[in-house]
């Protein structure tokens, strides 16, 4: 399965920068863009998926907080 490269735009718009078979140059790619860029650019993100429509999903869910044991 291609690991994609994308990147994230305000209201979650996904535009994708690449596709590879292997994450060491998927995230070759991704260094080389976030190194690149201005500060207030797009997030990048690699995503594994078996279709891009698949990584495209993954990327657009909402992920719970992290649990830090405290209870506010």
């Amino acid at each position: 399965m291609p690991y994609y490269v994308f990147a994230i735009k305000p209201f979650g718009q996904l535009d994708k920068l690449g596709e590879h078979e292997a994450f060491k140059a998927a995230s070759a790619q991704a260094k080389a863009l976030r190194a690149s860029q201005p500060p207030d650019a797009p997030r990048i993100k690699v995503m594994f998926g078996e279709t891009q429509l698949a990584a495209e999903d993954q990327l657009l869910q909402l992920r719970e907080g992290i649990h830090t044991g405290a209870d506010d």
